[in-house]
């Protein structure tokens, strides 16, 4: 029997609670105290959101770039590190760069990219749903967003849809069936606090451990929409935080401002909340961006953008030089050798847990 503590321990309660709490499809919010080992350390994020790009033409500037396979498969018995990267040059989205353009770093070291893919890599999109009582007047506007974020799936992307307030309901597994997932959004009605914490940590506990086939690469991508403070989760942010850099996810946050904070905005005082803080800090270490609409119908805007971004990402990866399985954070810094006015965005690092695939989008079984 692994001893308590242990990464193995840890693995193994991990999965046992998520059978638990997944039985019946609705999520008790209590049990998931079970599944959370110590707090990891709070770590400080630098409080500006990344520019959103805008929808100008992308800009390219290695033409005739080789053309990609249909579908993208690694197979290896090593462990293996996948970074999603998306580059602008601060305006535009930049397209057609090609393996030898990008130079990663892991904790200052440069790695080998031995794996890379700018189109073909299929997505897996969970979208988190707020559904606590003080959404109930955006209900039918969110669904109507939420249901148009569906058409940026395309052949071979799956989708998942979660719902939560007090508690967390997984109303549909990862599928390709559309109408199957419209069909979950607009099934979801307000009611009951908000359990924030709750909702992201079991999402990318049970969607990033999801069986795929062997060796193929899926991008794997939380799109989680709130409209205020976390109520009545048990789990703090840094346990979120901390399965953040273990999963691998990229994170997409929509925060959808109060009254109260809008009505600061109107007045030029900036209101800044600790809800606020959380979902920044969460789209900037997983590689994703933060949205903050002032009124509910920006949504199908917002949700267009992410789609877009997520149309422009190349996928790399390496097998890091530094194999041990410590369970520290590994820093991960991406450029563009050639072009340093470009701005690459990607997760921030990771945590190597001998337990846990260091990039849970790549699964060697």
């Amino acid at each position: 029997m692994a001893a308590l503590g242990t990464p193995l321990a840890e693995r193994v309660i991990g999965e046992v609670v998520v059978k638990i709490l997944t039985a019946g499809s609705t999520i008790v919010a209590f049990t998931l105290a079970l599944a959370s080992g110590p707090s990891a350390a709070a770590q400080t994020a630098a409080m500006q959101a990344p520019a959103t790009p805008s929808a100008a033409p992308s800009q390219t500037p290695s033409a005739g770039a080789a053309e990609q396979p249909a579908q993208a498969v690694f197979r290896s018995g090593a462990s293996f590190v996948a970074v999603n990267v998306t580059v602008t040059d601060g305006t535009r989205f930049v397209t057609g760069l090609a393996s030898d353009d990008f130079a990663v770093y892991e904790d200052g070291v440069q790695q080998q990219v031995q794996f890379f893919e700018s189109a073909s890599v299929p997505v897996d999109l969970i979208i988190l749903l707020d559904t606590s009582a003080s959404m109930t007047d955006k209900m039918s506007v969110v669904h109507e967003a939420a249901t148009g974020f569906l058409k940026a799936l395309r052949t071979g992307d799956r989708g998942a849809i979660v719902a939560f307030n007090d508690g967390v309901d997984v109303l549909q597994d990862l599928t390709s069936d559309r109408a199957a997932l419209e069909g979950a959004i607009r099934r979801t009605h307000a009611r009951g606090s908000t359990a924030l914490h709750n909702a992201l940590y079991v999402s990318m506990n049970q969607f990033g451990r999801s069986p795929h086939r062997a060796g193929e690469l899926r991008r794997q991508t939380i799109a989680v929409l709130s409209d205020g403070e976390d109520t009545s989760s048990l789990l703090p942010f840094d346990d979120v935080l901390a399965m953040a850099r273990k999963s691998g996810i990229n994170i997409y946050t929509i925060g959808l401002q109060n009254q109260y904070a809008s009505a600061r905005a109107e007045s030029g005082r900036r209101y800044f909340s600790q809800s606020d803080y959380s979902m920044k800090s969460l789209a900037q270490e997983t590689g994703g961006l933060a949205f903050f609409p002032q009124a509910v119908h920006e949504l199908k805007g917002i949700y267009a953008s992410i789609a877009e971004d997520l149309s422009n990402q190349y996928s790399l990866g390496y097998a890091p030089t530094n194999g041990r399985p410590d369970g520290r954070f590994r820093r991960i810094i991406v450029r563009v050798s050639a072009h340093p006015e470009f701005r690459p965005r990607a997760r921030m690092g990771y945590t190597a847990d001998s337990n846990r695939t260091v990039a849970s989008t790549l699964d060697q079984r």
